[in-house]
Parts: structure tokens; sequence; C-alpha cells
């Protein structure tokens, strides 16, 4: 007895010191990599103090690697997905909370094309109206993931983002933080989106998506407008299909990127007075509408699943997250902000 115990003891004790060599290994390549990055960003011309406060922060989060690998075990459709994503407490905050912000919104559909529902849904579902913006210090999570490699000239080129909003002062260091990937704020902008579509709509001199409200709900209608919302159209619509209906009819799946998924959207894409010859109608049964739009038709899961006429607008928000069921999930909340009327 005495002997299995003393042998178990040192299998534990050996597998202990294994891990804490491993540990020790990666922390001491980890820091040759943040020498390699500080080398690369003096380089590029960021100022020795930024580059030296900013990467003195930088560790090496297992966390980050862990959420970047792991994949998620449940199959979601759009049955399982919408109710938790768009739950009831989240459609009564979701209407609350624009009623409450109305000037602000109209103000900022004026400026920017953008119907305020929209801005409040796609605020809801990033960051829960603001309330959880990711607790993970933003540069220590893209150093992280450019040195684990896998997507390596990416994180390099959102770490490059990164230090440029420390040097123009958008946000303190300390206050820099976000999800495990590196998405920041109200609006969960990667830094690369930050730099290309936040607004400073205070006029106070910083972008702040993180704290202040007027900054986020702008730099969300200006991202939008930056890829082609019409502010004349809503998202898309449900749809019921007649018996025997073909895929071939239907937006085709398995696209490589976003500009191949925009040439088969072009594809499927026909008038909804075609849509009607062909068969498609309202979920209730009753004619589409007899306007001059085009749609293409979307299937989120299968034929037998919800089905979409999907309008230009619905192009934009898949810029924005590539996600047959995100995509839905803000069309879904905004129909539900906006109807019945406030």
């Amino acid at each position: 007895m005495e002997q299995r115990v003393t042998k178990t003891f040192k299998v534990i004790l050996t597998s202990l010191c294994f891990s804490a060599s491993v540990n020790a290994t990666t922390e001491a390549d980890f820091d040759k990599y943040v020498q390699k990055l500080k080398s690369e960003a003096i380089a590029k011309g960021y100022e020795q103090s930024l580059v030296e406060s900013a990467f003195a922060t930088a560790k090496f989060k297992k966390k980050v690697i862990k959420a970047d690998k792991t994949q998620p075990e449940i199959v979601e459709t759009l049955e399982t997905y919408l109710p938790k994503r768009v739950p009831d407490w989240k459609i009564k905050r979701a209407r609350k909370l624009y009623k409450e912000n109305k000037e602000l919104l109209d103000q900022i559909e004026r400026d920017f094309g953008v119907q305020g529902r929209f801005i409040i849904a796609l605020w809801g579902l990033e960051s829960s109206f603001g309330r959880v913006q990711g607790g993970y210090p933003v540069i220590s999570s893209l150093v992280t993931l450019a040195f684990d490699g896998r997507r390596e000239a990416l994180y390099k080129r959102q770490l490059w983002a990164a230090l440029d909003i420390l040097r123009d002062g958008h946000i303190g260091l300390d206050k820099f933080k976000g999800s495990w990937a590196g998405a920041m704020g109200q609006t969960q902008f990667m830094p690369t989106s930050f730099n290309s579509y936040a607004v400073d709509y205070n006029k106070d001199g910083r972008k702040d998506i993180w704290t202040t409200k007027e900054d986020a709900f702008a730099s969300i209608a200006n991202y939008l407008k930056s890829v082609g919302w019409n502010n004349n159209l809503t998202w898309g619509r449900q749809v019921k299909l007649p018996e025997g209906f073909s895929e071939n009819y239907v937006l085709q799946r398995g696209t490589r990127n976003h500009s191949q998924w925009l040439e088969f959207f072009k594809n499927s894409e026909r008038s909804l007075s075609d849509w009607q010859s062909l068969g498609i109608r309202r979920t209730d049964g009753t004619d589409l509408p007899n306007v001059n739009i085009s749609a293409a038709l979307v299937m989120p899961d299968d034929i037998n699943g919800r089905m979409y006429l999907a309008y230009d607008n619905y192009k934009a928000l898949m810029n924005w997250n590539r996600s047959y069921y995100f995509v839905t999930s803000v069309g879904y909340l905004s129909d539900r902000i906006g109807y019945p009327k406030i």
C-alpha cells in the first residue's frame, strides 16, 4: 500500500514538474516574442515611451488561447438560438432604452441615415446595452493571440491598430479592455474597425465607445452607413415557401469570404413581384408587399427551417458579422423595438 502511494505521489510530482517546465518555456518564449514585437513597433514609428508602457502590461493569457481554440459543442438552430439571444427581458429593455434615447437616436439618424432601432438592436446584442464589454486587457489578448501563431498576421494588424488608439489618446491603458479576442467597448469593435468607423460625436476630442453613449451610437451608425446602409429599407422579412419549392432559388451556402457571399446574394436576388410569382408569401399566408424592392432568399438552417427574404441592408449587417444567426437576431430585435410602435 505504501509503495503504491509513493509511486502515485512520484507520478503526480513528475506531472507537476513537467507542467511547470512547459509553462516556464512558454513564458520565456512569450517574453522573447514581446521583445520582437517591441522592435517592430519602434521600426513602424511608434514612440519608445508608448511602446514601453503598452508592452509592459503584456502578459501571456492561457484563457485567451483556450477561448480561441474551444468550439461550442451544442449544435444550434434558429429555434434554439433566438430565444437565448433575444429573450423577452432584452426586448423590453431595448424598447425602454429606445424610448429614453429617442431624441439622440433621431439626431443620429438625420446625420448618418440609419434607423435608431437597428442601433439599439446592435448595442443590445453586442454588449447587452453597454453592460458587458469584456474585462481582458486588449494588449495582452492581442499579443497572446499573435504569439499563438494560428492567425498571427491578423492579430498583429489589430495590435498596431490598438497602439494607434492609445497613441491618439482615446482611452487610457488602464481602461483599455475588451473581449478575449480584442473586441472593445459598447460596440465591440476590433481595433481596426475602431480606427475606421469610431466617431467623436460629442466633440470632446476622444472617440469613446467605452463610456460615452453618444459616441457608441454614432459609431454603430457610421459603420452601417460606410458599408452601404439604406435608410429607406428595413433588413428583410420571414416568409413562407410553397410546397415543393426548389432550393435552387436559395442563396448558396458555403462561401469562402464576404466577397463570394455577395456574389451568391446577387445570384439569388429577385424582385418581390418575382418571388410572389414563385409562390412565396408572408408567414401569415398573405401577399408580399407590392413595392419595387429586390431581395435574396436566405436559409439560415435548412429548407424546412425559417426562411427570409433579405434586402440590401441585410448585406450591411452581414458585413458587421457574417453569421446568419447573428443578423437574424439583429433584424428580429429591431422589429420588436419598432413594432408595435412606441
